[in-house]
């Protein structure tokens, strides 16, 4: 039947009714019932011009561009249709156009349940990529979206900061680590539904894009969905409850369009223990029509959120306490309390002004601020002990180590029938030192950014002809983070000594010299204090052609970077480099794109993509120690990327498939990492800052995606991603430290110590899954209920490995020789990179919808990992042990003291969502 309305509305779309002006017009009925549907918005995409259906279910749009347009009719309950015609100032009569019942909204699947349940930030940063992706019809990057995205799978092996991410034409990615931070909107699925996604290197109209695409968030008030939406959801992975209300009124007749909405998220233990969720969600989109060629939008959005965090641990973790355990939580007056918690409360405040300066060019002016702020609580301990149940000298292995068995027994036993941070023993600490006149021995903090961002832009988007677009955007940014420690809770004591107490002297021991031996209170800033700055101006051009054979098109980005770190403590270890403004770091690059697509027929495509790409250094990868001095990264460089794809796309009335071929080459990226490591220069320790730079790296692999509709009723669908992602080079490396007695002794001058080239090259990236492979089918009842199931297999998971232990670090001596006992077969397999072990997981989908008068109902639930596959998703080396001998001794107990620290994903885990629109 859908085929038929699309070949009548195609037929008639090429009659004319001779007439001075471009018109079209139509009546808009439902599909089961034949009769009239009205407040349809009814318009042509990539226009102003819009109309709602009367009672009659009649609509006209007059004055609009001649030549191929879209048509787009949208209604909540409704599937949208987007019917092609061509104009040429005639009217245009298509007669009479069927909507369709949706029988399920798979959209909230995808915003719902990925955005906010799979984002761990302590997972290597694994940002959910599957946002991006909610809007897409391409089954291989649904797929990704809905069923690999929980196993912490990434596109292409890229990080999701190769993604962009824009409300209304403004980039949201952030500027200190190039990601999109989703918790700024998250819980407003309902308003930011209008997308527009590029996949990987194809165009976009407002913006470069990256390798990944990206994805355009329309807010405007007018272009939401008219009327009222309220939706329970209930889970088990992140939060337990969420509510949401949506109200849009459509342009009403003065003019005035409004968009009101707002979601509560909440739980106190997600699927791992003690992992809290509060979370406040706030929309308003306001626009005002100031004549038939312009607009203006406003959009706030608010949504702070605290969530509490997971810890990842060791094997011997795991076996005594399950994938569940979570280190950063004990019991407080009878309730779990989590010391790591995330807050984040950064409102986004936008103003666009839309202006079609003729039929053919339109510009969006937009002005954007966001402010507020980002922190991370943990508990610091410079006059007690760590209070982790979890630190290596709690576990049995620390005392097997030294044969003491007793000590062993003991301490399993401790940690199975607690193994949690023990508060009442940190206020009773606290408190016995108030009372003897000391400082706190403990306090609970959070590592804060307060940051301001202002970002000013404006899009060009002109036809020149009906086969030639140009698009153009230039951008201002500006970012002020001010970074610093701030006291959350004194835990019962009275004050904190700010000090380090790894300092050798009571110089270096001194956060700040210019305040020695302060004692701070809860608010107070302490540890670390400076401002980050930095200016992004920007500016893309795109010229994009269309043929009825072939279409392609070419784009150029120019930018122009500058970061500064400014110091406002002086820090004892780093007194002539930390306090005041550093070096400004500058950086101009460019970016070329080009791609073109050959239409054999309606039903075979070939789609070629190339693009070279230098990229500034983010300030994250800028500063080799930031919190403490104005050290730049050495031999710092913008990274040089070259990345290719080629696509075969088959369409057929029963079969759509595509499999794309791709090749990435990334060189001269940065890593930074803080860790303490044991046996440096020796069997030295010192807590060190690792510079990873000049890193190549090399990304190449095939994407499958096949659906077949095989009933009316019945779909089937697979889809494969078969990746090799590796280093390409071996780069260099450096540690730098605080310059005292023990980094002396370890080599170190001046607190720097280069290790040289680190052989690294072949292993493969920690990136999740480099394969996986799904097979599924969906029912779609014509009875508007829908059934569904999924089969996913995953494969080529691998640890991320130490740099410093494939140094020269890792076989030398501290006088400098390699050592004695040394053997190149044992240090083969000391240094082997961990394989995880494949596994499989099935997913479930159902719901039904309803029509009940003007009431749409829609119910659904999804239960991912149905067979409890308990599974690794991801983990890393630590750097303790950094020399063969310290490794060596480590790995031949039945325990290692320093394990690789894993993270484990998900058991079974359901989702379910109940939403009634009028």
């Amino acid at each position: 039947m859908k085929k038929i309305v699309m070949a009548t509305c195609l037929l008639l779309a090429s009659f004319s009714v001779v007439n001075g002006q471009s018109i079209v017009k139509g009546i808009v009925l439902d599909n089961d019932s034949k009769k009239p549907i009205k407040d349809v918005l009814v318009k042509i995409k990539n226009t102003s011009k819009n109309q709602f259906t009367d009672l009659n279910g009649n609509f006209i749009i007059r004055n609009f561009q001649n030549g191929k347009v879209i048509l787009e009719l949208k209604l909540v309950g409704y599937e949208t249709q987007n019917i092609p015609i061509e104009t040429s100032g005639q009217t245009l009569d298509l007669g009479s156009i069927f909507l369709f019942k949706e029988v399920i909204e798979n959209q909230d699947l995808s915003l719902i349940t990925l955005t906010d349940d799979e984002l761990n930030d302590d997972a290597s940063s694994a940002d959910n990529i599957s946002g991006l992706l909610q809007s897409s019809k391409d089954i291989f990057l649904r797929t990704a979206a809905y069923e690999f995205s929980s196993s912490f799978f990434k596109i292409k092996g890229l990080d999701s900061g190769n993604g962009k991410v824009l409300i209304n034409g403004v980039e949201m990615n952030k500027v200190y680590d190039g990601r999109a931070q989703w918790g700024n909107w998250g819980g407003l699925n309902d308003v930011l539904r209008n997308q527009e996604f590029r996949n990987g290197l194809t165009p976009s109209d407002v913006t470069f894009g990256g390798l990944l695409g990206s994805t355009n968030m329309n807010t405007r008030a007018s272009e939401q969905r008219p009327g009222i939406k309220i939706a329970y959801s209930s889970s088990n992975r992140s939060y337990q409850h969420r509510m949401m209300a949506t109200y849009s009124s459509g342009m009403l007749k003065n003019n005035w369009a409004f968009t009101f909405s707002g979601s509560r998220r909440i739980g106190n233990e997600g699927f791992n223990d003690a992992t809290s969720y509060n979370a406040y969600s706030f929309f308003t989109s306001i626009e005002k029509k100031l004549s038939d060629k312009s607009s203006i939008n406003f959009t706030g959005i608010y949504t702070p959120n605290r969530r509490g965090k997971s810890s990842p641990n060791t094997q011997e973790v795991f076996d005594l306490k399950g994938i569940k355990y979570n280190d950063y939580w004990g019991f407080l007056n009878g309730k779990k309390k989590n010391s790591r918690i995330k807050e984040v409360s950064e409102p986004i405040l936008m103003l666009n002004h839309y202006w079609n300066l003729s039929k053919k060019t339109a510009i969006n002016a937009s002005i954007a601020y966001q402010f507020g702020k980002i922190g991370n609580s943990r508990i610091d301990y410079n006059g007690g002990s760590n209070p982790s149940a979890a630190y290596y000298q709690n576990l049995a292995s620390y005392f097997l180590r030294y044969d003491d068995f007793e000590g062993a027994y003991t301490a399993e036993n401790n940690f199975k029938n607690d193994g949690q941070i023990n508060w009442n023993r940190i206020f009773d600490a606290n408190n016995t030192n108030k009372d003897s006149g000391l400082e706190n021995a403990y306090v609970l903090y959070e590592d804060r950014n307060d940051d301001k961002q202002l970002t000013i832009n404006s899009i060009l988007n002109t036809e020149i002809n009906e086969n030639i677009s140009i698009n153009g955007k230039i951008e201002y940014k500006q970012l002020r983070s001010h970074n610093f420690a701030s006291v959350i809770d004194l835990l019962g004591g009275e004050g904190y000594l700010d000090i380090d107490p790894f300092g050798a002297n009571e110089e270096e021991k001194q956060n700040d010299l210019l305040n020695p031996n302060r004692i701070v209170k809860e608010g107070d800033e302490f540890k670390y204090n400076f401002n980050l700055n930095s200016t992004i101006i920007a500016a893309f051009t795109q010229a994009q052609f269309r043929y009825n054979k072939t279409d392609f098109y070419a784009a150029l980005n120019v930018s122009s970077t500058t970061h500064q770190r400014e110091g406002l403590y002086k820090n004892g270890s780093f007194s002539e480099s930390s306090l005041g403004k550093s070096e400004a770091q500058k950086f101009m690059n460019y970016g070329f794109k080009t791609g073109v697509t050959y239409k054999f027929t309606g039903r075979h495509l070939v789609d070629l993509n190339v693009a070279y790409i230098s990229a500034a250094p983010t300030i994250r990868n800028t500063f080799s120690n930031s919190r403490e001095n104005n050290n730049v990264v050495l031999d710092l460089q913008s990274e040089k990327i070259l990345s290719t794809d080629i696509s075969y796309v088959f369409r057929s009335p029963i079969i759509t498939s595509k499999v794309t071929a791709y090749y990435t080459s990334v060189k001269d990226a940065t890593e930074i990492s803080f860790y303490f490591a044991d046996g440096v220069g020796g069997d030295n320790t010192a807590f060190v800052q690792e510079i990873l730079h000049g890193i190549n790296k090399k990304h190449l692999g095939l994407e499958l995606g096949l659906e077949a509709q095989v009933t009316s009723t019945i779909n089937l669908k697979g889809a494969a991603a078969i990746g090799q992602f590796t280093y390409d080079n071996n780069p260099n490396l450096y540690l730098t430290t605080e310059a005292d007695t023990e980094s002396l002794v370890a080599g170190f001058v001046n607190g720097f110590k280069d290790f040289g080239k680190t052989n690294l090259k072949n292993y493969k990236l920690a990136a999740g899954p480099q394969k996986a492979y799904s097979l599924g089918f969906e029912y779609r009842d014509p009875d508007y209920w829908l059934i569904g199931a999924t089969l996913n297999f995953f494969s080529n998971t691998f640890i991320d490995v130490s740099p410093l232990n494939r140094s020269q670090n890792f076989y030398t001596d501290d006088d400098g020789l390699p050592f004695l006992e040394y053997d190149n077969e044992i240090s083969k397999g000391l240094l082997e990179q961990e394989k995880f072990a494949n596994y499989s997981v099935v997913n479930l989908i159902g719901g039904k919808s309803f029509i009940i008068k003007k009431y749409y109902i829609s119910v659904f639930a999804t239960v991912n990992n149905l067979l409890n596959k308990i599974y690794k998703s991801g983990g890393f080396e630590q750097g303790r042990n950094a020399n063969y001998r310290q490794l060596l001794e480590d790995k031949s107990l039945d325990k290692p003291v320093f394990g690789n620290k894993y993270w484990y994903g998900r058991g079974a885990t359901y989702f379910m969502n109940v939403s009634v629109s009028f």
